[in-house]
């Protein structure tokens, strides 16, 4: 990537919220950070004034869209992260394939992979820089426009759930075709996933570069899986990831959070946790003092409220936020929903959501402090950095 194209980090504006990030790596804050997947969306009136008669992929390309984009939600909301607007499915565009997003359809392939054969159409080699370059020009020109308010998320599709789609030709209910690559192809297959990875790797490595400050791997796509399946065909290029991209930035001296989002994947909630990811995401269906025995401590958790939640009353997403926040524990945790926010969603719910993550996490926390100054305290421990119940110990 030339220079000219990239500002360095120490020119951006001095972090002034590290919330996100402290809770990332398992420090103590004084209050759980919250953001929200699809933050930056259709729910917002703004969102589809700026979107209106434009296609999605010219939006993505243009940085100063993406800009506009992010930072729409972040002056509605105090959200403690914003994450870049983009799309998961720029690496396949980027590796040679047509991508188009239409209307009351989805995200479509008009010519999908469909069989072993096929992958001689894909780049191999990609050129990051000059094929993904606006979206690492999108994440520069963000960091500056955010003013260090608060940290700036980079993220990914993961190989698997990228492949799902380039061989579906888009969205699925079964993904069929897919998984028969799976049982049918297994070598063609692992070569497609290993191809992704490596070029997941160098986009991720230049989203760093361009001034992401966490970045999340998105295995959307994981449910599709069955156990022996996700562990073949995901969870070893999941764990590839993480280990390259930390690898090369300690070499840089650069130490970003990781998180990794694998939806309906309960059954590798102990691989995830030992996957060199900082941070596991959790869909709506895991309980979250589940997911801390399972996990043991060795990663912070973020999720799992259910969207639909958003659809209750106010003082109802209060009541369940105040259960979701105690089941988890203030430490080491970082509050979202189990999945992204859908189009028809309330904003003011949206906002109450984050005043009641903010709210009861605060009360929370200064409550165990209050008490610790006399007693033990019997419900939540620290083990290993991070809150934990008295069954984990």
């Amino acid at each position: 990537m030339s220079k000219d194209a990239l500002i360095l980090p120490e020119d951006f504006p001095k972090l002034q919220n590290d919330t996100f990030l402290r809770a990332a790596r398992g420090e103590e804050t004084e209050h759980v950070p919250v953001w929200c997947m699809r933050q930056a969306g259709r729910y917002l009136p703004e969102f589809r004034e700026s979107r209106a008669g434009k296609d999605f992929f010219e939006t993505c390309r243009s940085p100063e869209a993406c800009c506009e984009l992010t930072l729409q939600p972040l002056r509605r909301f105090p959200f403690d992260a914003a994450i870049i607007f983009s799309d998961i499915l720029v690496i396949p565009q980027a590796m040679g394939m047509d991508v188009q997003m239409v209307a009351g359809k989805g995200p479509t392939f008009p010519d999908p992979l469909k069989e072993p054969e096929d992958l001689q159409r894909l780049q191999v080699k990609v050129d990051v820089a000059k094929e993904l370059g606006y979206v690492f020009k999108a994440i520069t020109l963000t960091r500056h426009k955010i003013e260090g308010k608060v940290p700036l998320i980079g993220f990914t599709g993961a190989p698997w759930t990228l492949m799902s789609y380039m061989i579906e030709g888009g969205g699925s209910r079964t993904f069929s075709k897919a998984k028969s690559w799976l049982y049918r192809h297994p070598e063609a297959s692992h070569m497609l996933l290993r191809m992704l990875t490596d070029v997941i790797v160098e986009y991720l490595l230049g989203q760093v570069a361009a001034g992401a400050q966490a970045l999340q791997v998105f295995e959307s796509h994981a449910g599709i899986l069955g156990p022996s399946e996700f562990q073949e065909f995901s969870l070893p290029y999941l764990r590839d990831i993480a280990r390259c991209v930390k690898d090369k930035l300690k070499e840089a001296g650069k130490d970003v959070p990781m998180i990794v989002f694998a939806k309906d994947a309960h059954y590798s909630l102990e691989d995830l946790s030992q996957s060199r990811y900082e941070v596991v995401g959790l869909d709506w269906t895991i309980d979250p003092q589940s997911a801390r025995e399972r996990t043991g401590g060795k990663v912070s958790l973020q999720g799992n409220m259910d969207p639909c939640a958003l659809y209750a009353p106010k003082e109802r997403i209060s009541e369940i936020v105040k259960k979701m926040v105690e089941g988890f524990g203030p430490r080491g945790y970082i509050a979202n929903l189990g999945h992204g926010l859908y189009p028809d969603m309330d904003p003011e719910n949206v906002g109450a959501f984050v005043q009641a993550v903010h709210q009861h996490s605060k009360r929370i926390i200064k409550q165990i402090f209050s008490e610790a100054e006399f007693t033990i305290i019997p419900r939540l421990k620290c083990k290993k950095g991070l809150w934990m119940h008295p069954t984990n110990q």
